[in-house]
Order: C-alpha cells, then sequence, then structure tokens
C-alpha cells in the first residue's frame, strides 16, 4: 500500500467514522434516557435519505403520508385522554405545515429538499416512542430490545410499501475538491466532517445549557430521581426520540450522497454505530467517538486488505470491547 492509496482510505475512513459517531450519539442519549435500544434508527436514516431523493426528483414522498397518519392518531389518543395539551396543538400544527410546504412548495431544489426531508422524518422519532415505546417504558431491557427489533421489520416493511426495493443517492451537499498535493479531498468528505463537528458541539451546548438538556441529563442520570423532581418522564422520552431521529436523518442525508442507499440499507450502518457505542459502553461519549473514527478506518482499510472480510472485521470489535468492559464491571451489579 502506497501512502497516496493509504491517505485516500484514511479519507473515506474518516468521513464514514463520523456518520457512525452520529448514529453512535443517537443511540446513547435514547438508551441512557429510556433504556431503549434504538434499532429503528437505521430504518430513519433510509427514510431520510429516500425522502430527499423523491423532494428531489420533484415526487411527494410516502413518508410524508405516515407522518400524517401517525400525527392524526396522537392527536386522537391525546384528545381521548384529555389533557397535554400543548402536546396536542404541536401534533395538529406542525405536521399541518410540512406537509402545505411540501405539497405547495418548490420541492426539486437540493436546498429546500434537504430540510423539508428532515422536517418529514425527525417527527416519526416522538411519534414511535409515543405509540410503540411509551406504554411499557418501565419493561425490562430485553423487552424493550425485543420490542426495537419487532419495530424494525415493521419499519423495513413499511419502507419496501413506501419507496420499492431500489435504491438511490442524494445531491450532495458539496461538489468541490481541495487538492493536497497529489490527494483529492471531496466536498462532501469535508461537509460530513464539518457538520458532524457542528451536531457535536451543538449536542455539547444543548445539555450543557438549555433547561431542556439539563433535564435530558437528569433523566439520563437517574430515571426515579428526575421523577421525583417534576421531570416528565414522557416528554424527556420524546425529545430524547427526537433527537435521535434528527440526527439519524441527518445521517442518511450525509452518506447518501456517497452511496446509494435503499430501504433496508440503513440497518447494516446503524449497527456499526452500535459497536461505536458499544465500545463507549452505552454511556461514555468520547469513548464512543473514538470507537465510531476506529469502526470508520478499519472498514475504509479492510476494503483494501480484505473486502470480504469487511464487516467481519468491524463486528469482530465487539469482542475486545465486551470482555473489557466486563473485565472493569468485575463486582459491580
Amino acid at each position: 500500500m502506497t501512502l497516496f492509496v493509504f491517505l485516500a482510505l484514511l479519507q473515506d475512513g474518516l468521513a464514514t467514522g463520523a456518520i457512525y459517531l452520529l448514529l453512535a450519539v443517537g443511540l446513547l442519549i435514547v438508551f441512557s434516557v429510556t433504556r431503549v435500544i434504538f434499532v429503528p434508527q437505521g430504518d430513519l436514516l433510509a427514510f431520510a435519505t429516500l425522502t430527499v431523493a423523491q423532494l428531489e426528483a420533484g415526487q411527494v414522498p410516502g413518508t410524508l403520508w405516515l407522518l400524517d397518519g401517525l400525527a392524526l392518531a396522537a392527536v386522537l389518543a391525546e384528545a381521548y385522554r384529555g389533557r397535554r395539551p400543548r402536546v396536542l396543538a404541536f401534533w395538529l400544527l406542525f405536521p399541518a405545515a410540512v406537509t402545505a410546504a411540501t405539497l405547495w412548495g418548490p420541492r426539486a431544489a437540493p436546498l429546500l429538499a434537504v430540510p423539508l426531508g428532515l422536517a418529514v422524518v425527525t417527527p416519526l422519532g416522538p411519534l414511535l416512542w409515543r405509540f410503540a415505546f411509551r406504554p411499557v417504558s418501565d419493561a425490562p431491557v430485553l423487552t424493550l430490545l425485543i420490542l426495537a427489533m419487532a419495530l424494525h421489520f415493521v419499519l423495513a416493511g413499511i419502507g419496501m410499501v413506501l419507496f420499492g426495493a431500489d435504491g438511490a443517492t442524494v445531491a450532495p451537499l458539496s461538489g468541490a475538491t481541495l487538492m493536497l498535493g497529489p490527494l483529492a479531498v471531496s466536498g462532501q468528505s469535508l461537509a460530513i466532517l464539518v457538520v458532524a463537528a457542528i451536531l457535536v458541539g451543538a449536542l455539547r451546548w444543548f445539555f450543557g445549557a438549555t433547561l431542556a438538556g439539563k433535564a435530558l441529563r437528569a433523566a439520563a442520570s437517574d430515571r426515579l430521581g428526575a421523577r421525583l423532581v417534576g421531570i416528565d418522564a414522557a416528554d424527556s422520552g420524546a425529545r430524547a426520540f427526537a433527537l435521535a431521529a434528527f440526527v439519524a436523518a441527518l445521517s442518511g442525508v450525509l452518506i447518501g450522497a456517497a452511496t446509494p442507499i435503499a430501504y433496508d440499507t440503513g440497518f447494516e450502518i446503524s449497527l456499526k454505530g452500535f459497536v461505536a457505542a458499544i465500545i463507549g459502553g452505552l454511556a461514555s461519549y468520547p469513548a464512543a467517538a473514538a470507537g465510531a473514527i476506529l469502526v470508520g478506518v478499519l472498514e475504509s482499510l479492510g476494503s483494501f486488505w480484505a473486502s470480504a472480510w469487511r464487516d467481519v472485521i468491524v463486528f469482530a470489535l465487539l469482542i475486545p470491547a465486551l470482555a473489557l468492559l466486563s473485565l472493569r464491571a468485575a463486582g459491580r451489579k
């Protein structure tokens, strides 16, 4: 392997690792607050790519009708309970605004398709929490994991119906190329790194400087204690799922410009983000970030040395990670 090839593979690995970092952060947020391993995150990633691709083609995405149907069900459920009027108002107004902007606004421009796609897919996160996980939020972690897997298969079937079996790509955020000596660095790779850095910084600010972020941190550190001081567990779960859905949707927009994404592609991508989250012990954000970069670089280098074993190399990282976590947790519950 020459230095030029190594640097090209490193560039690709860092960009891919940034995607895995975002997915790992989304998984950690949801798990720390709700104890749910958010397996359907990969499906939301695929939904975002395919939604933006349809918007760029001037079509109305099927996810818009999925959003409207779930939002209407949420409105009926909250109205039946006769409380939480602000939640009722949100699920009435926001989907209506997104539907109006999608149906009667210009869709083909990439700069408009991306925010519209994010606005369509992101609310699916808290809606999944509302109907699938909130009613059984106190169930054991294994039960929540089984439910998450079942929900993944349901969403994969819905994606097949809405988008078909063919993959799609989206327009890159940047088509520029930066020359560093003989190495050509694509503008999309730089855009992925910049967006990931900005988002991680924004999340750090959100958790440290805002009341809603501090409430999520409290719910993550002590769920019972957070309830005792008046932090609503339902609102905390909805916010955590909304953040994870936004991160997954943004990841779909970023990676969808580099590789075709089909309705079932996101699951494998999300699993690699899960490997990074496991390296972080499902608790440490810096360790998960390091794990995500490691996964991305190893996958890129593995595709050169042994492409048939690329995925095996990535998932084999779970063995030493789990062994180390087991040793560190010796003697603790």
